[in-house]
């Protein structure tokens, strides 16, 4: 009989009380220091009296405690074999294209013009291959749910196969007694009514748009391709859909521009639809390491040429609705201080606690690219060395390769106790592919899930206030 490696304790205010929580069974409970100092105690020897027998029970139903250290583990493996086998939810993340018409400074550093030219755009005869694949995944696998999130590049700019393929699916799924759900990962630019009264009767779920600041910081980040500014257009269009469908507004901050934050939540808890925001929540910029410049964040990958590689825009990653890559790699003091400021404003946000695993480690969550490759995560896509393999089944040595690598990932397997590990699972593996060199190491940021947990702590203590 032990205490759990998964709990979490915080000392409350006044000292008498400790908010206690177990990362694994997400069981949360406020007792006393009694109770704490018996956790500490346990070791499969102690001399209990009936009453700390009774206390034990208790926990050890919450998961406070367990039989054996060894069984826990244990119990942790199945946990990530779960949920890698389930097929209760399939996932597909499709990139319509990996063109855009932003020129956002730290993702494409100032290439303005010609990019567009050459970057790749799925065609409606790939989309029909890519519908008719993964009606065969959902013929296999038989889900109950499946998630169609449409992202890229500017998943807008091919609105003709972002069409395409939400019709096809949502009949395939018809079909078959499936529920059926569309997400968008936008710059927010070509929001528009009809495209959201076109598909709200398929399935639209959300809509997830990029405010980097207040308006001034956000126009520096994200100007149009030529250079104007985009704010007031993403706002207005926003105002236009809001009452249509819901809304998910997140942020890429760096140094220069975590400061002006605070004035956007000002500025939206001011505006008409913000009842209508499903959630608000920001993170940092990351750069590849070599590509590091004083003052920056260490999201979205550049070279050091300062070209863009063709990827994904993993800035825009995470629809609060199907986590893509939510917690890629945050810097912990700014996104508590930030998380905060966002629930002073009565917004919906991460708690920083609640985040995983991740759908990297999902069997059964797919991201294609526009030539039909598959990735492991959209943080991936693009590169075409780590497509994990094809739609239309070709046998390649590196995707036969890159696959087996995603298939062993286990970073927290070198976490050893870490409390965190069920809802970090190591940490992003993107980010640590991309500043480490090396995808199945630790990417840690463990002081931001300890804040995380500090304000849980907070509002468990004032809701028993209240009561």
């Amino acid at each position: 009989m032990q205490a759990s490696i998964f709990n979490v304790r915080v000392p409350l205010e006044g000292g008498a009380d400790v908010f206690l929580m177990n990362t694994f069974t997400d069981a949360q409970l406020i007792v006393s220091r009694d109770v704490t100092d018996l956790l500490d105690r346990l070791d499969g020897r102690v001399e209990l009296s009936e009453a700390e027998r009774t206390v034990v029970a208790q926990l050890t139903d919450n998961g406070f405690v367990v039989a054996d250290r060894g069984a826990e583990r244990e119990g942790l493996r199945e946990f990530f074999r779960d949920v890698r086998e389930d097929t209760e939810t399939v996932r597909l993340t499709v990139l319509t294209t990996l063109q855009c018409n932003f020129a956002c400074d730290y993702c494409i550093q100032g290439d303005h013009g010609d990019y567009n030219k050459s970057a790749a755009k799925m065609s409606l005869e790939m989309a029909a291959r890519v519908s008719t694949w993964t009606e065969a995944r959902l013929d296999a696998l038989h889900p109950s749910r499946f998630v169609l999130t449409f992202f890229g590049g500017e998943p807008l700019l091919n609105l003709p196969v972002l069409y395409d393929m939400a019709e096809r699916l949502h009949a395939a799924c018809a079909e078959r007694g499936i529920t059926f759900l569309i997400n968008i990962i936008t710059n927010g630019l070509l929001l528009s009514r009809e495209l959201v009264e076109r598909l709200n009767p398929l399935g639209l779920n959300g809509i997830k748009i990029t405010l980097d600041g207040d308006r001034d910081a956000h126009n520096r980040s994200r100007p149009l391709r030529g250079g104007q500014d985009t704010f007031d257009r993403i706002i207005a269009n926003v105002r236009v859909v809001a009452p249509l469908t819901r809304i998910a507004v997140g942020g890429n901050f760096d140094v220069d521009t975590a400061d002006s934050y605070p004035a956007l939540l000002d500025f939206l808890a001011a505006q008409d639809f913000a009842p209508r925001l499903s959630k608000v929540s920001f993170k940092p910029v990351i750069r590849e390491k070599a590509a590091l410049a004083k003052g920056i964040i260490p999201l979205t990958v550049v070279s050091t040429e300062g070209k863009p590689l063709n990827g994904a825009c993993m800035t825009s990653a995470g629809t609060g609705v199907s986590r893509v890559c939510d917690t890629c790699n945050f810097a912990d003091e700014k996104m508590a201080y930030l998380r905060d400021e966002t629930m002073k404003r009565g917004f919906t946000t991460s708690d920083g606690v609640h985040m995983g695993p991740c759908e990297i480690h999902h069997g059964h969550a797919y991201t294609v690219g526009p030539d039909g490759s598959l990735f492991a995560c959209p943080g991936f896509a693009g590169e075409a060395l780590q497509s994990t393999g094809h739609i239309d089944d070709r046998q390649e040595p590196h995707r036969t390769m890159a696959l087996r690598n995603f298939e062993r990932l286990a970073a927290w397997e070198q976490c050893r106790d870490c409390a965190f590990i069920p809802v970090c699972a190591g940490g992003c593996t993107v980010a640590a592919h991309n500043e480490l060199g090396d995808m199945h190491a630790p990417n840690c940021h463990k002081t931001s899930f300890e804040a995380g947990v500090v304000s849980l702590a907070r509002d468990a203590a004032r809701e028993q206030v209240t009561a």
